[in-house]
């Protein structure tokens, strides 16, 4: 009795590999995603504990623009949780998105050698061409809120909070003073072997600390207006994800036009005549969907959105002159083809 064949070896995927000369059965490729699977959930799970060893370090580094604006006015830039569980939440919440940001490229490529296997090659380099500008472009939007809106929106929120002042005439005492007001001395960091009792103000961090049973306290002030910042991590973390997710997504907005075009869904002369309608467009849908106040993060959505809009257009309009330079060729070598003696 003959044996049965044993399945053919998998070919490596090169840009001359043709799926119709490789066939999978269906168990064959539940066994092949489930292998993919796991090398991606492996990769997660490896920046997970590496992530969670930084954890403290990230939210300090996304922390630090609030910090930096609250420093300079003069304000305690402690932040808050007002649950038991608060920030060790967080921790882990920025830990597992650090994570699934470091490991995303390892995942992505795994799922990427399951499905390219059932790419044609022309369709594999359209894919592997515009994978590393869209990964830039996402890496660019985050980096333009972590530098840009960040500073500027809470810049503008914390302004506007702190001038709004106390009602009522300020009232001056007139009363002989009978005792030397308390002056706290100013330092430039934090002495090196404070006193029991002791009080000062570091100077670097903006902070008024006293050390007591052996260890240094931060007292909680605040500007002498009506209103005063008591901003809690959880919320100030959330905006800051949600605000990096958000402005990533939308700056693949040049390969979303750009892949209208080439498939011709939507032709370039139908764009440019499109623009104030499409302006009109991401205006509200920058209204709607950015996070934390209306007016400054909805402009630091909408002029990157015009902007790469109009990149998409140029990206379009330099595909379709390659496309047709490249049919032009293709027509004119196959005119010249029976021309030539064998």
């Amino acid at each position: 009795m003959a044996e049965n064949p044993a399945p053919p070896k998998r070919p490596k995927l090169g840009d001359d590999f043709d799926p119709e000369q490789y066939r999978m059965t269906i168990g064959e490729h539940l066994d092949e995603l489930r292998r993919r699977l796991i090398w991606g959930i492996l990769g997660l799970v490896v920046a997970v504990f590496v992530c969670m060893a930084f954890g403290e370090r990230i939210i300090v580094v996304f922390c630090a623009p609030l910090v930096r604006a609250l420093q300079d006015r003069g304000i305690n830039p402690q932040l808050y949780y007002t649950e038991v569980g608060g920030a060790f939440m967080t921790y882990l919440k920025v830990s597992l998105i650090c994570a699934l940001a470091v490991s995303g490229p390892w995942i992505v490529y795994q799922i990427w050698l399951f499905v390219a296997a059932g790419l044609y090659p022309n369709e594999r380099k359209a894919v592997t061409r515009y994978i590393p500008v869209s990964v830039g472009l996402m890496v660019a939007g985050m980096l333009f809120v972590y530098f840009v809106v960040l500073p500027l929106t809470v810049t503008i929120l914390i302004d506007f909070g702190s001038g709004i002042k106390l009602g009522g005439a300020a009232v001056t005492t007139t009363q002989p003073a009978t005792t030397q007001p308390l002056v706290i001395p100013l330092y430039q960091g934090d002495p090196a072997s404070p006193r029991e009792g002791e009080l000062w103000e570091n100077a670097i961090d903006g902070q008024i600390k006293r050390f007591r049973h052996g260890a240094t306290r931060t007292l909680m002030y605040g500007p002498e207006n009506l209103l005063a910042p008591l901003i809690t991590l959880p919320d100030y973390i959330n905006l800051v994800i949600l605000t990096m997710v958000l402005f990533g997504l939308a700056f693949q907005l040049p390969l979303v036009v750009l892949a209208l075009a080439t498939v011709g869904i939507v032709g370039v002369p139908t764009f440019k005549k499109s623009r104030r309608i499409v302006y009109f467009i991401l205006a509200i849908v920058a209204a709607v969907v950015a996070p934390g106040d209306v007016v400054t993060t909805m402009m630091a959505l909408l002029v990157p959105l015009v902007l790469l809009y109009e990149l998409g257009i140029v990206m379009a309009q330099w595909r379709t002159r390659k496309a047709q330079a490249q049919a032009e060729d293709d027509e004119a070598a196959s005119q010249d083809g029976p021309t030539k003696s064998p």
